[in-house]
């Protein structure tokens, strides 16, 4: 094997490895949104805490919308999270614990309204499925890496460099995907909070777990160019010798 085919394959791997650590990471983690509460308003009790994880069991988008956005809240894909404030007995300090709750895989397919927390109105056939997007993409493209990888390991057993062009395919598939899940999260934050407007002292910004998926996909992308190029290159340069060696 040529060296700079060799050199190609060994740094589109190792961008395909950072790309899965952080997409995993990012897809683990509840730093993707966070809300940032005025002092003033972020006074809040164990009680609204109880309250909170109650009204996000019984799926009251709107409830636990109002929670976030006065609990100094933090958006994952799979959890939500929120400050809660408690003095200590022995002094007048106060402490903020964080209260999270997970989402399961049946709550991901709940129906999001027009009117967030009102059953009654019709169904935000937008959020829904963005919401939905949102976290089945990454799964997918971490299942597309993981089986271009199987599809690159068969072509080194075969010392060939023919399936290179499928991992590649794959991968830029998954960056897509990924790419795809960024845009859905944020484009069903920026109708959340069309639909529900955070209250006056409440700001919001992108978490580094967001940031991660951002730059995965890139990552994903650069790696499955690498391995075309490889295979395409590879490929050209053996039906040039080929033809030579007939000549």
């Amino acid at each position: 094997m040529d060296n700079r085919f060799a050199t190609a394959l060994v740094i589109g791997s190792v961008l395909s490895l950072l790309s899965v650590i952080y997409l995993s990471a990012a897809v683990g983690t509840v730093s993707w949104y966070h809300y940032f509460t005025s002092p003033v308003l972020a006074n809040v009790s164990e009680t609204a805490a109880n309250e909170f994880l109650n009204e996000l069991e019984k799926a009251n988008e709107k409830a636990y919308t109002d929670a976030l956005y006065h609990c100094n809240g933090s958006l994952g894909l799979w959890q939500q999270c929120i400050s809660v404030s408690s003095q200590h007995y022995e002094s007048d300090d106060l402490s903020s614990d964080l209260r999270c709750v997970s989402l399961s895989f049946s709550d991901q397919f709940l129906e999001k309204y027009s009117q967030p927390g009102n059953h009654n109105t019709e169904m935000d056939l937008i959020r829904t499925y963005l919401w939905r997007c949102q976290f089945l993409l990454p799964l997918v493209a971490l299942g597309l890496i993981f089986f271009g990888a199987i599809v690159g390991l068969a072509g080194c057993v075969c010392r060939s460099l023919y399936p290179a062009l499928g991992t590649g395919a794959l991968h830029l598939l998954a960056g897509v995907c990924t790419l795809g899940a960024v845009v859905c999260f944020s484009s069903g934050v920026y109708m959340l909070q069309r639909s529900l407007p955070p209250p006056s002292g409440v700001r919001g910004e992108y978490g580094w777990s967001f940031c991660l998926a951002c730059v995965s996909s890139p990552l994903q992308v650069m790696a499955g160019a690498l391995f075309i190029w490889a295979s395409r290159a590879s490929r050209k340069e053996y039906s040039l010798m080929k033809a030579y060696r007939v000549a």
